[in-house]
């Protein structure tokens, strides 16, 4: 039988949602922070097939999501193509930041990403072999937007303002690093792809902050590129776009692009969805991450809520973002439950 997942993908009303969780390799698992201690650093842990593959397998063990994501980061792209990237503890991710040109004519092609990016591919591959025969395989990339925000300004940025300042100060530089982007993504996607990935999802963690026809230009159109050039050369790909706290920006949005599933945070509410969403596509999403920690009966009510909210429709049950570190494993069990009735 096919997965639920996929089912759910193709467009199917599940009586019960597939689900799965964002992060739900981190720092919440005991078992992860045992493998990455092994690993020595965040970045090591990446680029090693074995430990990756085995901390994205951890919480399949421990839960039985329907689905496993791969576990990597957003910024490998970025260092693939030439940024340095480092981790700073307690702080995340920098980057040798992009000013203008003259920072541009470092960086690589997109055709030069793979040899960097190889150990992720394998990851991909061991996953493929090693997961459930019921667990399906989800790869992912940071969208172009998202991921030029850290290479422009070196860092997460509250506002995004210095990738807002170049986009407007130095429109034709921005767009040829949007382009490079968009390219390389494609092509990092697609050998996950050929690698084993069964579904992808583009993750556009600050697109809620570009608004109007800037969304439409940076956020809607590198998706519309990356996801019809993925469709051509892997025909019946399922994949899913997150453009987060895209408000009204989510409307349509799947239809544009020709998304499968359209992921949503929890700034708008299910009902919501279900009634300017769902018709389009999939949904995923949208419990808050908080509930994570808090628990209680609020997850339970909450959960049953987003459920009840997009049953007649298209659904995989998820968070509106990752999961935190602080959050409590036994609550991950609870949302689970609720779900499946248990």
């Amino acid at each position: 039988m096919t997965k639920l997942m996929l089912r759910a993908l193709a467009g199917e009303t599940l009586p019960t949602p597939p689900i799965w969780m964002m992060r739900q390799a981190g720092r919440y698992l005991p078992e992860y922070r045992a493998t990455r201690a092994k690993a020595g650093d965040f970045l090591s842990l990446c680029y090693n097939p074995d430990l990756a593959a085995e901390v994205t397998l951890q919480p399949i063990r421990r839960y039985g999501f329907d689905a496993a994501i791969l576990f990597a980061d957003i910024l490998l792209l970025p260092q693939a193509l030439g940024a340095d990237l480092w981790f700073v503890t307690g702080e995340g991710p920098r980057l040798s930041t992009i000013s203008g040109p003259e920072d541009m004519r470092g960086l690589k092609g997109k055709d030069d990403i793979h040899e960097h990016l190889a150990p992720v591919y394998e990851t991909v591959r061991i996953l493929s072999r090693e997961l459930p025969s019921e667990t399906t395989l989800i790869g992912f990339a940071g969208a172009p937007w998202t991921v030029a925000t850290y290479m422009i300004a070196g860092r997460s940025t509250p506002d995004q303002r210095p990738a807002h300042a170049l986009r407007e100060g130095d429109p034709r530089c921005f767009d040829v690093l949007m382009d490079l982007l968009t390219e390389s993504t494609i092509e990092y996607l697609s050998m996950q792809i050929e690698a084993g990935a069964e579904v992808v999802k583009l993750f556009d963690s600050w697109a809620g902050s570009l608004k109007g026809a800037a969304f439409a230009k940076y956020a809607l159109e590198p998706a519309k590129r990356i996801i019809s050039a993925l469709k051509e050369r892997h025909p019946g790909i399922p994949i899913i776009a997150f453009p987060r706290e895209a408000g009204e920006g989510y409307v349509g949005f799947a239809k544009a692009t020709g998304a499968d599933c359209l992921a949503i945070d929890n700034s708008v509410s299910a009902t919501w969805a279900a009634e300017h969403l769902q018709g389009d596509s999939c949904i995923q999403g949208n419990l808050a991450s908080r509930h994570m920690v808090t628990g209680g009966q609020d997850l339970i009510d909450e959960t049953r809520a987003i459920v009840e909210a997009l049953k007649n429709g298209p659904h995989i049950f998820n968070l509106g973002h990752g999961i935190t570190p602080d959050a409590d494993p036994e609550n991950v069990q609870l949302m689970i439950d609720t779900v499946r009735g248990v």
